[in-house]
């Protein structure tokens, strides 16, 4: 995550699990550009691996191409339970998911 594109780094989302895996509303604007516009998603990809499914995908400023976060996060289903992990951010290189 690009820390001059957002309010806060890594803000505390409490257990709020989005749709598409994102929380937009932290986006101040590009730190290259200057411009609040629209982020685009950009080199998204589906796996499935062991009844897992993995997605990960970037955000991009519109304008400029600029690199605003990398996102991955895994869906699964265990014993009747919808299960969610997010990486994001130092997460990706260190591989440490953050359980919702």
């Amino acid at each position: 995550m690009c820390g001059g594109c957002v309010g806060t780094e890594y803000p505390a989302r409490g257990n709020t699990c989005l749709e598409n895996g994102s929380f937009l509303l932290n986006f101040v604007a590009c730190a290259e550009c200057n411009k609040r516009d629209f982020v685009l998603i950009a080199n998204r990809a589906t796996e499935e691996e062991d009844g897992e499914e993995i997605i990960t995908y970037d955000h991009m400023c519109e304008n400029c191409h600029h690199v605003i976060a990398r996102h991955e996060y895994t869906f699964s289903v265990v014993d009747d339970y919808q299960e969610y992990t997010m990486l994001y951010g130092p997460a990706l290189l260190k591989l440490a998911p953050r359980v919702f």
